[in-house]
């Protein structure tokens, strides 16, 4: 890690204890570690054993969309891999936009296949799963403002507004890449070689660099498109996607109950989402940023205490970010030996 990078993951560690410190300072840190002490254990395993069951979702989204792309992976080492694609999104700042490039790596490493590959497999995964989160979003709100008597609060108002901004954004952003690949092809490699020669990125020369990014960049928008023309294989990997999201919100649901709370299922459903989008901040995977976006969202809706809802949060925390660092640090350390041998 060069001196830059150990910078900017300081500042984001640093920035993560701060908004836990102001968290917990707000909600009532000794209330918090009460409801904590008190959580049932059986539920808390089942949180756990829920965001297994979530992480084999996603992981059979990546090893459906390499499969797409020709490449073969087993189950089990799927699984592994996207465990290592998520601890490289959860130690990194901005999440999936600092993760993609190492998780791209570790795929192709493992895979035997390009890298072009290894990033349209684990974009695509990262892509797709927007198409039911905005389903869930657009459903579970309109679901949520039909069936209760509370009107729908600022703060909710703005967390849909602003997601379906970001997400149009995302798509429109997507849309233009892919309508004028072309020409971006034909001419970004050119415009990028010179500045990359000058800034020392390149250790041939100019002219060598712009021929093999235009080879990389043709390679990667021929892979995007068999992921999108495969309609099977891409119906199998939203669906996919779906129950991933599912056994998110059956997962946050077992925290509540372990807290002796009844969180609403169709609240859960569109909450998890909308959170999740904090982890665009320049914070290690979000850490901090979305456990503060889940207890703003979830106190007005739920009506649950703030303490209770923060410690649901932190035990459901725990099971979807924690334990995939666990098990994915010790897959790119497992993966990475064997790729040095």
């Amino acid at each position: 890690m060069d001196e830059r990078n150990r910078r900017a993951f300081f500042l984001g560690v640093v920035g993560t204890l701060i908004v836990f410190a102001v968290l917990l300072f707000v909600v009532g840190a000794e209330r918090v570690i009460d409801s904590l002490l008190s959580a049932d254990p059986m539920f808390v395993l089942a949180t756990f054993a829920l965001a297994l069951g979530w992480l084999a979702a996603w992981s059979l989204m990546l090893r459906t969309v390499l499969g797409s792309l020709g490449v073969e992976i087993p189950v089990v080492t799927s699984f592994f891999v996207y465990a290592g694609a998520v601890f490289a999104n959860n130690v990194t700042p901005f999440g999936q936009a600092g993760g993609e490039p190492i998780a791209a790596l570790l795929i192709s490493k493992v895979s035997d296949s390009e890298y072009e590959t290894g990033l349209v497999s684990i974009a695509s995964v990262d892509v797709l799963n927007v198409v039911p989160s905005i389903s869930l979003i657009l459903i579970g709100v309109g679901y949520y403002t039909t069936t209760t008597t509370t009107a729908i609060g600022d703060r909710l108002e703005t967390a849909v507004g602003s997601a379906v901004l970001l997400i149009g954004g995302i798509v429109l952003g997507i849309a233009i890449v892919w309508r004028y690949r072309e020409r971006i092809i034909d001419r970004l490699p050119s415009i990028i070689a010179p500045y990359a020669s000058r800034l020392g990125f390149v250790r041939f020369n100019a002219k060598q660099f712009e021929a093999d990014l235009t080879e990389r960049m043709r390679r990667f928008f021929e892979n995007v498109d068999r992921v999108a023309t495969n309609r099977w294989r891409l119906t199998a990997i939203v669906g996919l996607s779906l129950a991933g999201w599912v056994l998110q919100a059956v997962a946050l649901t077992a925290a509540f109950a372990a807290l002796g709370s009844n969180a609403p299922f169709s609240v859960l459903l569109f909450v998890i989402p909308l959170a999740n989008l904090a982890g665009a901040a320049p914070l290690p995977g979000g850490l901090g940023g979305i456990e503060a976006a889940f207890v703003t969202l979830l106190v007005p809706t739920t009506g649950i205490e703030a303490p209770v809802v923060t410690a649901a949060i932190l035990i459901f925390r725990g099971a979807i970010y924690w334990m995939p660092v666990v098990i994915g640090g010790l897959s790119v350390s497992a993966f990475g030996v064997r790729t040095l041998r």
